[in-house]
């Protein structure tokens, strides 16, 4: 990686394994990493946008990627799939691995004006442009509402929700990983992978996003075969089943995700028939 991506060079360092390895609570470090893993194994030749926005752990996110790649082969769905990303943000890194690894084409949503237009850079410079495009949504009260067009089809939709009710939640969150990391009280709480507001936290946290996103699939149930989100807190999948049987679902399933000692899970729904 150090040789496809020299800017990577600075920060490896042999530990007291005599292993490789990086400092995981340094972000500049964290992202020089995901960068070289693009730039080796994804052929992206352009990514960047502001330190302050959310740094994807590339391992975490291809595998969201190649979950949904299961899920539509076993629907019988292999051409032109087109995807909508819910809150693509800055990075722009689910539309460029599942093009990257699937060809498949993406419509991309943020709330975020700015973030959209680093994402569209990143799109420009990749030349993505007839496999990627981006819609602002206006109103950030709203998921689907605003986004999905009248004469849109969606093989799938997908979403990474803010995790976090506030700014003190999330900091808490990380003071608790660099302790995690060995750092204790060594530096200043720094996230290691970054992220902004609108990336981070919301309203109500990930239970108030995730109903939201289930509510409005609702009202759009035959423009995407399969409405999918992420969901990290496993107390939230009860609710989730009993709030999408009563919206007319006729299909949930769980997909569960480990990456290293993160512990995730995809739930994914439809309101179609076979």
């Amino acid at each position: 990686m150090c040789e496809v991506y020299p800017d990577l060079i600075p920060f490896v360092f042999i530990n007291k394994y005599e292993t490789k390895t990086i400092d995981f609570a340094n972000p500049k470090a964290v992202k020089a990493l995901n960068k070289a893993l693009l730039f080796k194994h994804y052929n992206v030749r352009f990514w960047e946008f502001p330190n302050a926005n959310l740094c994807p752990p590339i391992p975490g996110r291809v595998d969201y990627v190649h979950y949904l790649a299961d899920l539509l082969k076993a629907s019988s769905l292999n051409e032109n799939i087109n995807v909508l990303d819910i809150g693509t943000g800055a990075s722009c890194i689910y539309p460029i691995l599942g093009q990257a690894e699937y060809n498949w084409k993406f419509v991309g949503s943020d709330i975020d004006k700015l973030s959209l237009e680093h994402a569209q850079k990143i799109i420009n410079q990749n030349k993505l442009t007839s496999y990627i495009s981006l819609r602002l949504q206006n109103d950030s009260t709203q998921i689907f509402k605003g986004i999905i067009k009248a004469e849109d089809k969606f093989s799938v939709s997908m979403c990474n929700p803010p995790f976090y009710k506030s700014e003190e939640e999330a900091l808490e969150a990380t003071t608790k990983k660099l302790k995690g990391l060995n750092k204790g009280e060594e530096v200043e709480p720094v996230r290691n992978f970054a992220g902004s507001q609108n990336e981070l936290w919301y309203k109500g946290g990930e239970k108030a996003f995730i109903h939201n996103y289930l509510y409005e699939s609702s009202l759009f149930k035959e423009q995407c075969i399969w409405f999918t989100t992420l969901v990290s807190k496993k107390d939230l999948i009860k609710g989730i089943y009993s709030s999408l049987k009563k919206l007319g679902a006729t299909d949930i399933k769980t997909i569960n995700m480990g990456q290293g000692n993160k512990i995730s899970r995809i739930v994914v729904w439809t309101f179609l028939n076979k």
